[in-house]
């Protein structure tokens, strides 16, 4: 081994040992005090929602520095409102969440008593990706918070200064033995996925998804993976196309298309496919009538991933795709901006079929009627969003049965994940598990069951000796079960 490849070794090794006595402080700190009270909890979620509220103009700063242009709204709306939602969603209901559920008791067990206990779990670590670089650490910091967890937070290396801010203001409002930042490039990744947590989240990449699963496993840590996937927009026959084509624009253009959940293809009726490609432009023109120089319209994060969508797009137009450009690649390029590019009937062997997008770039694609749409979705890996459009209700929910996606927004985009009333998550290849509100409380959580025998119980005529007595009331027992 090399010098350089000796220093490298020990730089890891010296990053693992530093997460490890992290997790170490963490682990004590829950043994000392394994089911925090409702006010200590509540006292975490206070700190958090703090953290966030007072530091509001630095957390805008430092991702639009990170992106090189991040609009302002943007992160107003997809970071500081939606994580001060999650916080103060969970604070108002954790009283109800923490309570001890009462279920039935059969009836051969009774007199005894059944109830559902939620506890922690210990030590939760959380990953999060560079697109939502605060929301995606904090909001399930939240949920495990809120379930009386610890917490380890590992942001992207990719927003730099955003990462470093969360250090700081953090810092300032927990002590580490509660929740900490581990701030770091792919070494400390990796270290810390090989941490035997006792939950871990990742948001991110299908293909880093797995490694991160293949790490945890070695732990048999329980992980959610919330990944991502090509999620489409199906443009019924019977739906308002301009309505329709607002939505799509937004959720594609929104940070830029840098959204797990943004749609990534649309399938439209071939008789309105010219109709739908013109709409979706219009759209967009709607929305940024200066797309060329306006700070609304928010920046590729980084030279990789631009150079990453140039590409495909351009290998489509080798393809013979047709290309609609919203913008002038000559105005926007210099400053890391793509022109809103819809891609006309490319061909599925080329990357941008293949491939999450993550940008905005928007395939267009005919298809015969809905079950042909239903078709091409069901012919790929389960997306993590799928958007329907129309106003037919039996083919609507024709298409909500036949196909599966982590989950839907009828006649709109990105909406179901806005809310914390429902879970978030993805399936098969998408994601597993779920978080966001209640669920993520439960994620969190150990839903213990516990069983209160009574003294009276009959099951005790159960135990041996087996008798010609024992046999009735097997059979009584099988009538009333």
């Amino acid at each position: 081994m090399g010098a350089d490849s000796a220093r490298a070794a020990e730089d890891r090794g010296d990053v693992a040992a530093r997460l490890r006595a992290v997790f170490a402080l963490q682990k004590q700190a829950f043994a000392e005090e394994p089911y925090p009270s409702q006010a200590t909890r509540a006292a975490w979620l206070d700190a958090l929602e703090r953290a966030v509220e007072t530091n509001e103009e630095r957390i805008v700063e430092a991702i639009s520095a990170d992106f090189d242009g991040r609009a302002r709204a943007e992160t107003l709306i997809g970071e500081v409102l939606t994580t001060l939602g999650a916080i103060r969603h969970a604070r108002r209901r954790l009283a109800r969440w923490m309570r001890p559920r009462r279920v039935a008791t059969p009836l051969h067990m009774l007199p005894g008593r059944s109830r559902i206990v939620p506890q922690p779990l210990g030590v939760v670590g959380i990953i999060a990706p560079w697109n939502y670089p605060l929301q995606l650490a904090l909001s399930p910091a939240a949920a495990a918070l809120a379930a009386g967890d610890r917490v380890m937070i590992k942001p992207s290396e990719i927003t730099p200064r955003t990462s470093a801010l969360m250090k700081e203001i953090l810092g300032r409002e927990f002590d580490e033995r509660v929740l900490a930042v581990a701030v770091g490039g792919v070494e400390t990744g990796a270290a810390f996925a090989e941490i035997p947590f006792d939950h871990l989240l990742f948001t991110g990449s299908t293909a880093v998804g797995r490694r991160i699963a293949e790490a945890a496993a070695k732990n048999l840590t329980p992980t959610t993976l919330e990944l991502g996937g090509k999620s489409p927009a199906i443009i019924d026959e019977s739906a308002d196309l301009a309505a329709a084509a607002r939505a799509i624009a937004h959720g594609k253009l929104f940070n830029a298309g840098q959204t797990c959940v943004a749609p990534d293809y649309v399938l439209a009726p071939r008789g309105r496919l010219d109709a739908t490609v013109e709409a979706v432009a219009e759209a967009a023109r709607a929305l940024y009538p200066e797309i060329d120089t306006t700070p609304d319209y928010t920046a590729v994060v980084s030279d990789r991933h631009f150079a990453r969508l140039k590409e495909m797009v351009e290998e489509a137009r080798a393809a013979g795709a047709r290309i609609v450009e919203v913008g002038s690649a000559n105005a926007l390029h210099p400053r890391r901006k793509l022109p809103f590019t819809i891609v006309v009937e490319p061909p599925e062997t080329i990357r941008l079929m293949k491939e999450e997008i993550f940008g905005p770039v928007l395939p267009v694609l005919a298809v015969e009627n809905a079950d042909d749409a239903i078709a091409r979705v069901n012919a790929g890996e389960r997306p993590l969003a799928l958007y329907w459009f129309g106003r037919d209700a039996e083919t609507r929910d024709k298409a909500l049965k036949r196909t599966v996606a982590g989950g839907v927004t009828v006649n709109g985009t990105l909406w179901h994940v806005a809310q914390e009333n429902l879970p978030f998550g993805g399936v098969g290849a998408s994601g597993q598990g779920a978080y966001h509100g209640e669920a993520g409380f439960e994620t969190f959580s150990h839903m213990k069951p516990v069983f209160q025998a009574s003294r009276l119980s009959s099951g005790g005529m159960l135990h041996p000796p087996y008798t010609d007595k024992t046999a009735r009331i097997i059979n009584f027992v099988k009538k009333v079960i």
